[in-house]
């Protein structure tokens, strides 16, 4: 999501300006519409999706619609996500497969964009959903396109068809041909064409995936752009569009640090839909494409439904349940916890995982300084110890943990540390096994939040718990006496207030410094 940093701050303070008012007036409206123009603009989104898109939002947002709800400022807010819903292709669109196999997938688009990349990562996704898929080599251009897509299929574990060596050499349009026929006589069920492509669009480009189209009737057309282009990328997939007319979009390089305005004009300017999201090199790092979810994404609120998705991918359940009942009988150990980190390590980047929580756009700094190696550096120093030592860390002693330290390349103190945080962790998981509510670091007891008679510590180091506050503010009073906070307010799970109670509990940058010590920060 590096690509929409930007467009979301610029976005997320023009919100945050509207929370303090309780009315909008007109100028208010055109203030925040006239903001979200420059935002867009600055993104390179297209000028002709900027004028609706605003056109759009102004007009419902001087209507009933937020003049008569509760607090407008959210009400506005709801509005853009849902326009932006609307712009990004409003519902998610999934790959259609042949009735008869096998299903020929088609791929398009300029060199560069990640063609090849993404023909991997679509033959690793799709053999994990039980299909057998082929790639056929039909880029025979490109220096060493033939090698790529070699290297790719093995990496993704998947079959290919490459009878020429590229570099010049050979037909596309037979190899394309002969590749969906060889399928067939294999009974491979899916076909992923890998297509040549130019620096630019040219007349020969057009030429030749138009004839591949004829030649083998593919059921999708799949245009793949870097998301890094800007301002271009609707003029490239205008000309691919009318040249080969795709069916569907991919976005490359989503975590690249350009400004992103691709991804919000191609679906809108072609009326195709994006159907995946390339987020890295790794062959894991795809995603299927949801506007609702990619719209939460660019006004801070979040991605819990992928992050869940991600997880129950990682997790297995029937491991999870053993778990479960272990701690509701024995001591949570050490290799309870590698067990649970490595899971943690299939799910890929913490940041990535992090950074979908709502609210997260407000402590990128927080999120940059995580250091994905701590994960490691921590299974370094369990990985040190005996396994009678990780059932019982009590039996540590000082020359125990020298020598894990010295096993695991790291200091006696982030040994000492590790054991220390564990401790408090093993406390923690007991108490949830138990169904108990445990006290969350940097959050305090939350058992006594809103509890009537609860008193803050504050209350009982000032003396004041006996007799009730005395404060002279009557909602203070109040308040105290019936153990609420009375500080400043904390953010809330964006930076203008929408995402109800779940996302007001947003990591504060405390429990975000405990779980860097949680995986043994140095």
């Amino acid at each position: 999501m590096a690509t929409f940093g930007t467009l979301s701050d610029r976005l997320t303070e023009t919100f945050r300006n509207l929370r303090t008012k309780g009315k909008l007036t007109a100028a208010d409206v055109d203030g925040t519409v006239r903001e979200i123009r420059r935002a867009l603009l600055d993104a390179d989104v297209a000028l002709v999706v900027v004028k609706d898109f605003t056109a759009k939002v102004r007009e419902r947002a001087l209507g009933d619609e937020v003049n008569k709800a509760l607090n407008p400022a959210q009400q506005v807010v709801q509005i853009v996500n849902e326009e932006l819903v609307g712009i990004l292709g409003g519902e998610q669109r999934r790959l259609e497969f042949a009735k008869n196999p096998p299903t020929v997938i088609m791929l398009a688009g300029l060199q560069g964009s990640g063609k090849t990349t993404f023909a991997g990562k679509l033959a690793k996704q799709l053999e994990g959903e039980g299909h057998t898929p082929l790639l056929v080599a039909a880029d025979l251009q490109r220096p060493n396109a033939v090698t790529q897509l070699q290297v790719m299929a093995e990496r993704a574990g998947a079959a290919i068809y490459a009878p020429e060596p590229g570099n010049g050499v050979g037909d596309p349009v037979k190899v394309s041909k002969d590749g969906v026929e060889y399928a067939r006589r294999q009974q491979h069920d899916v076909v992923i064409i890998d297509t040549a492509g130019r620096l630019g669009v040219d007349a020969e480009l057009m030429k030749q995936a138009s004839d591949i189209r004829k030649a083998t009737s593919p059921d999708e057309v799949l245009f793949v752009i870097d998301a890094m282009i800007g301002q271009d990328a609707v003029n490239t997939a205008k000309a691919f569009q009318d040249g080969v007319d795709f069916t569907g979009v991919v976005l490359s390089k989503l975590d690249g640090d350009a400004r992103g305005g691709a991804a919000l004009s191609v679906a809108s300017v072609t009326g195709r839909p994006i159907i995946f999201a390339s987020t890295g090199e790794g062959l894991d790092d795809l995603e299927p494409f949801h506007p609702d979810r990619m719209a939460s994404r660019i006004l801070d609120l979040g991605d819990i439904l992928t992050l869940i998705e991600q997880a129950q991918q990682a997790f297995d359940e029937e491991e999870a349940m053993k778990v479960a009942e272990k701690l509701a009988n024995e001591a949570f150990t050490l290799e309870d916890f590698l067990d649970q980190l490595q899971q943690m390590k299939k799910m890929g980047s913490m940041k990535k995982m992090l950074g979908m929580l709502p609210g997260m756009g407000q402590m990128k700094q927080q999120l940059e300084d995580f250091d994905e190696r701590e994960i490691d550096r921590t299974e370094a120093i369990i990985r040190s110890m005996t396994p009678g030592e990780r059932r019982n860390p009590k039996v540590l002693n000082g020359s125990r943990r020298l020598r894990i330290a010295r096993g695991s390349g790291m200091t006696v103190t982030d040994v000492n540390q590790l054991v220390q945080r564990f401790e408090q962790a093993a406390k923690m998981m007991k108490t949830v096994a138990r169904g108990g509510t445990p006290n969350i670091p940097g959050m305090g007891p939350m058992g006594a939040m809103g509890r009537p008679g609860a008193s803050s510590k504050r209350g009982k180091k000032g003396g004041k718990a006996k007799g009730g506050s005395r404060s002279g503010n009557p909602a203070k009073r109040a308040a105290e006496n019936a153990g609420l906070p009375t500080g400043p307010a904390q953010p809330t799970g964006s930076g203008f207030g929408l995402g109800g109670a779940a996302a007001s509990q947003q990591p504060s940058e405390a429990d975000l410094a405990e779980i860097q010590k949680l995986f043994g920060k140095r």
